[in-house]
């Protein structure tokens, strides 16, 4: 491996870290009232994952000017936003899981009534975050609103939570690809470009050549990323992947190996990736570290 690659990876490392730190000083203390949700917020949160999102709002922020500090409401905002659906995605009402990154599912833990509990107070946090964190002052107003904008929209009816309707409703029936993909735009892919805006928005950047580019790098890098997991969930196994392997299958659920192959989806993972990295053209050696970003999320394992 190239050493600009070895240092990209390390730098993209040292994000993740930041977003641990971040997140656990973000959420309410486990040992302060009302104790039981403070700590399912907190299981829910911390117990791993890929931090895809903060890291997209750490290298999309950083590449545009903007200080680590800066970014961390908005990292943290992002994640927060991804824990809380995780939460009631896996509820019996739900897709009925009982296993998320290697570890049992919140409301396998505290039960269902303090697991949609922990969920809505994690959605409330991430706006809270957003709204009234100080590291944030110095951002025009007008800015800071199009920033709560950004995020009601990707975890919102025409976002994630739409997704998740589309998802509900399409169980047992097959659809069409553009079908399957708008499923996909808004479950995943709308909370995944919400990153990248608010990482631009982080860094005062909220129209113009470069936020053209970035919208398109997200929106690629979005489908790309979806077009993987329905592809890890027919190949890696459960202890790789952290939840139960196959699911989506058992289950009846559209994906696109299903519907087009697992030769063909990959291939259009590829085809999403390499427009995501194409997009960031305008940035020039700035996006080096997106573009690590768009290749992990077709060549991750998990």
């Amino acid at each position: 491996m190239r050493e600009s690659q070895l240092e990209m990876r390390a730098q993209l490392e040292a994000f993740g870290q930041r977003a641990e730190y971040a997140l656990s000083a973000a959420l309410p203390q486990s040992n302060s009232p009302p104790e039981r949700l403070h700590e399912a917020m907190r299981y829910a949160v911390l117990g791993g994952g890929k931090r895809m999102r903060p890291l997209l709002v750490y290298a999309t922020g950083t590449a545009l000017g903007a200080t680590l500090k800066q970014l961390d409401p908005s990292a943290c905002a992002v994640e927060i936003i991804h824990a809380y659906s995780l939460v009631h995605d896996d509820l019996p009402a739900m897709d009925d899981d009982d296993l998320r990154r290697g570890q049992p599912t919140s409301h396998r833990v505290y039960g269902e009534a303090m697991a949609i509990l922990a969920g809505d107070a994690l959605q409330a946090l991430a706006f809270e975050l957003l709204a009234g964190h100080p590291q944030l002052e110095r951002i025009d107003a007008r800015c800071r609103v199009q920033m709560l904008q950004t995020l009601a929209v990707a975890c919102g009816p025409a976002g994630m939570a739409g997704g998740q309707a589309f998802d509900l409703e399409a169980v047992g029936h097959e659809l069409s690809l553009t079908e399957l993909e708008r499923m996909h735009r808004y479950k995943t892919g709308a909370l995944i470009l919400g990153s990248v805006q608010l990482g631009a928005l982080s860094a005062a950047v909220s129209a113009g050549p470069l936020w053209d580019a970035l919208q398109t790098y997200g929106l690629e890098l979005g489908l790309a990323f979806q077009i993987q997991d329905d592809i890890l969930d027919v190949l890696a196994s459960t202890e790789t992947l952290g939840k139960r392997q196959g699911a989506d299958e058992a289950k009846g659920k559209p994906t696109y190996p299903a519907l087009i192959g697992l030769d063909r989806s990959q291939e259009l993972a590829q085809l999403h990736m390499d427009k995501a990295i194409e997009s960031l053209h305008p940035l020039g050696s700035e996006g080096a570290i997106l573009e690590q970003l768009a290749r992990f999320t077709v060549e991750r394992g998990y």
